[in-house]
């Protein structure tokens, strides 16, 4: 007498797998964008706050020593910045450094700074003109 072998129902078939797997794709192709838009954004943020910290520090050394910073190092051994941030964008701590005015009363070399980071923000306009 031969017995008959019974399917124990265990584990999936092909037609399963493909349906979750059609499944987790469709969901990651909708996530994937929202995710890396909210990732440049971010990015976005932090560099508009390295700026404005950075400006604020090349203020406040023209205020209290009557002239303006000869560089970012000089901030940072004075104490008015702890450390040069980096450029959220491109991960370097480079950056574009705008001398002053020609009219300009106070001496120095750093009347502004910008970011080197080429291209364009995610509002159309140039990272080096923020």
């Amino acid at each position: 007498m031969v017995k008959a072998r019974r399917s124990s129902g265990r584990g999936f078939t092909l037609i399963e797998l493909l349906v979750v797997m059609a499944i987790v794709g469709l969901l990651a192709s909708i996530v994937a964008p929202r995710y890396f838009g909210a990732l440049q954004k971010s990015r976005e943020a932090t560099l508009r706050s390295s700026l404005s910290v950075m400006r604020d520090a090349i203020d406040q050394f023209a205020a209290d020593r009557g002239r303006y910073p000869e560089s970012l190092e000089e901030l940072t051994r004075m104490r008015y910045l702890r450390e040069i941030p980096e450029d959220p964008l491109s991960a370097k701590r480079a950056w574009l450094v705008i001398p002053p005015p020609s009219d300009a009363q106070l001496g120095g070399q750093m009347y502004d700074i910008r970011s080197a980071t080429t291209g364009r923000a995610s509002d159309g306009r140039l990272y080096a003109d923020w």
